[in-house]
C-alpha cells in the first residue's frame, strides 16, 4: 500500500504552505524568542510536525512515525559520529597541552582577534567543509576559537558566518553531484553556474564576517586581509568552470590561507583589536619549528585523513568492504511525490545507510587516536578521554538527532513541497524567490545535498515552466542554500556543543539569522540580474 503527498491539504496553496510552516515558527519562536532549550524546542517542533503530517495532510501515521525515526537514526550516525569525533580531537589537543603552542602559533602569527578569525573561521574552515562538510567545519573551527580565548557566541557565531561560501561545493563537491543526479542536467554546467554565483559571496563574506564582529571601523583597518582571503578563495570561479565540483573548495581554502599567510609577513594591522573587556595580550613567546608542527599534528592527521577518506576511489573500496544499508520497512518506496514536484509520480526512497567505515566521523575517530598515540597518551588515556566527551556531548547529539527526525517528517509528508510550491508560484520574480527556496530547504535539512535533493527538480520543472534556464534555477537552490547553513538547527547545536553553550541554542540562533536572511537575499539578487540583466552568465 502506497501514499501519495498532497500539497494542498487547505484548499489553499497560501493556506497549505502556512500551515506547513508551522513546525518551524515553533521550533525556531521557541529558541530564539522564549530561550527555551534546544532539546525542547526540537522536541516541540517534531510534535507539531507529525501532527500537522497525520491531522491535516492525511499521511498515516505509522509511516510518519517511521520517517521521524528515520531522521533520528540519521541524526546520530552519521551527523552525531561527526561531532562527536571533532570534539574528541580538540580534547585530545587540550589534554596534551599542545592546543596552547597552537595558539601561541596563531598569536605570534597574528594576535588580533580579527586575522584570527579569518585564519580560522574562514580559511581554515573552508577547507574542512571542502573536505568533510556535514557540521564538521563550525565543530572544529568553533571549538579552536574557544581555545584561542574567544567568549563562547561570538566563537560560535562567527564560525557559522564563515561557513558559508564554501557549502555549495562541500564534501568534494556533493551537493553539485547530487543535484546533477536529481535534475539530470549536466554536472559540468551545474558546477560552472554555482562557481559563477558565489565567488562574489568569497569576496563578501570575509569583510562580512569582521565588520560583524567589530564594526565598519574595525574592519576596514585589517582590509588587506579580508581582500587577501576573499580574493584568493575567488579560485573557486577558476576550479569549478575549469576542473569541476570535486576539489573546488579544498583549493581555494588553501589559495586563502597561503595568501593570508603571505600577507602577514609583510603588513600588519596598525593596532591590535581585542574585545572591550578583553585583557590585553601578553606578548608570546613563538614556538619553534619542532614544536609548531607537533601542535598542528592532531589537525594535519585530521585534513589529511579526512580529504583521502572523501576521495571517490577511497570510499567506494571502504563502502566495499562494510557497506551496510537497508530499506526502511513500511516506508521504503511507499511514499510517492507527485506533479507538480516531480515531472511524474515518482515513490520516495527510505534508505538507512550504516557505513561505519566510509564515514567521515570514523575518519576523525581514526585520526584523533593516531593523534594522541604520538602525542604520548596510553589508549586507557584516550578510553577516558573519549568516554568524557561522549558524555558532555549526550544530550546535544540527541537533540541533533530531533531536529533530523523534523526534517525528515517534513519531507516524507510533503510540508518542504507545500512551502517550495509557494515560492514556485512567484511568476516573473521566481529568480529572485529560487535561492531563497534553497535557503529554506537548509534551514529545514540542516544540508546543502538534502536541499537539493528536495528542492531541485522543483526549480527545474518551474524554471522550464516560465521560459528560464534551468541550470540557472538549479545552481540557485545550491548557491542559495549556503546562507541558510548558519541557521539550520543541525548546525545551531553542534555550535553550541563546540562552545560549550548547551542550553543556549536560541541566543545562537538571534546572533546569525538577520546575516541570514540578508545574505540570501543578496543572492537572490545576484540570480535575477543574471537571469534578466546578464544571462550570458549562464552556460
Amino acid at each position: 500500500m502506497t501514499w501519495t503527498q498532497n500539497y494542498d491539504p487547505c484548499g489553499n496553496p497560501y493556506l497549505s504552505a502556512m500551515v506547513a510552516s508551522l513546525p518551524i515558527f515553533v521550533l525556531l519562536g521557541l529558541l530564539a524568542i522564549f530561550h527555551v532549550k534546544a532539546q525542547y524546542a526540537a522536541l516541540a517542533g517534531l510534535c507539531v510536525s507529525l501532527l500537522i503530517a497525520i491531522g491535516v495532510y492525511q499521511m498515516p501515521a505509522k509511516m510518519a512515525l517511521l520517517a521521524a525515526a528515520n531522521g533520528a537514526a540519521y541524526g546520530l550516525f552519521p551527523i552525531g559520529w561527526i561531532v562527536l569525533t571533532a570534539i574528541f580531537t580538540y580534547d585530545i589537543s587540550v589534554a596534551t597541552g599542545k592546543f596552547d603552542v597552537l595558539k601561541r602559533s596563531i598569536a605570534t602569527l597574528a594576535d588580533d582577534r580579527r586575522i584570527q578569525v579569518l585564519l580560522i573561521a574562514f580559511s581554515f574552515g573552508a577547507f574542512i567543509e571542502g573536505a568533510a562538510g556535514f557540521g564538521t567545519p563550525v565543530a572544529i573551527s568553533a571549538a579552536m576559537l574557544i581555545g584561542l580565548g574567544f567568549k563562547p557566541l561570538p566563537a560560535a557565531g562567527l564560525a557559522l558566518i564563515g561557513n558559508t561560501a564554501p557549502v555549495a561545493f562541500g564534501a568534494l563537491g556533493a551537493p553539485i553531484i547530487v543535484l546533477a543526479r536529481v535534475t539530470e542536467l549536466p554536472l559540468e554546467s551545474l558546477s560552472m553556474m554555482v562557481g559563477r554565483q558565489l565567488p562574489l559571496f568569497s569576496l563578501i563574506v570575509p569583510f562580512w564576517l569582521i565588520w560583524t564582529m567589530t564594526g565598519w571601523r574595525g574592519m576596514l583597518e585589517v582590509w588587506p586581509a579580508c581582500l587577501a582571503a576573499g580574493l584568493s578563495f575567488g579560485m573557486q570561479f577558476v576550479i569549478s568552470n575549469y576542473h569541476g565540483p570535486w576539489l573546488v573548495d579544498v583549493i581555494s581554502a588553501i589559495a586563502s590561507i597561503v595568501a593570508l599567510v603571505a600577507l602577514l609577513r609583510f603588513w600588519q594591522p596598525k593596532t591590535v583589536w581585542r574585545y572591550p573587556d578583553e585583557s590585553a595580550a601578553v606578548k608570546e613567546i613563538a614556538p619553534s619549528t619542532r614544536e609548531m608542527w607537533i601542535a598542528w599534528l592532531p589537525w594535519i592527521i585530521v585534513s589529511m585523513m579526512v580529504f583521502v577518506w572523501g576521495l571517490p576511489q577511497v570510499k567506494g573500496q571502504l563502502n566495499a568492504w562494510t557497506k551496510s544499508e537497508f530499506a526502511v520497512p513500511g516506508l521504503h518506496l511507499k511514499v510517492v511525490r507527485d506533479q507538480p514536484v516531480v515531472s511524474a509520480p515518482t515513490p520516495e526512497k527510505a534508505i538507512y545507510e550504516c557505513n561505519w567505515l566510509s564515514a567521515t566521523g570514523t575518519a576523525l575517530f581514526f585520526a584523533s587516536m593516531i593523534s594522541g598515540l604520538l602525542l604520548g597518551l596510553s589508549p586507557r588515556k584516550l578510553a577516558i578521554l573519549f568516554v568524557g566527551t561522549l558524555q558532555r556531548t549526550t544530550t546535544s547529539l540527541v537533540t541533533i538527532s530531533v531536529m533530523l527526525a523534523i526534517g525528515y517528517t517534513t519531507r516524507f509528508s510533503g510540508l518542504d513541497a507545500s512551502m517550495g510550491l509557494a515560492f514556485a508560484g512567484t511568476g516573473f520574480l521566481f529568480p529572485f524567490f529560487s535561492p531563497l527556496l534553497g535557503w529554506l530547504g537548509v534551514a529545514l535539512t540542516g544540508s546543502d545535498t538534502s536541499s537539493n535533493v528536495l528542492f531541485g527538480n522543483l526549480q527545474q520543472i518551474t524554471a522550464e515552466r516560465l521560459g528560464i534556464s534551468p541550470i540557472l534555477a538549479a545552481a540557485a537552490n545550491s548557491s542559495g542554500g549556503v546562507m541558510g547553513k548558519m541557521i539550520d538547527a543541525q548546525s545551531i547545536v553542534v555550535a553550541g556543543i563546540a562552545t560549550g553553550q548547551h542550553g543556549q541554542e536560541g541566543t545562537i540562533l538571534r546572533y546569525v539569522f538577520m546575516h541570514s536572511i540578508a545574505l540570501a537575499i543578496m543572492v537572490g539578487l545576484v540570480v535575477a540580474a543574471q537571469a534578466y540583466i546578464v544571462p550570458q552568465m549562464i552556460p
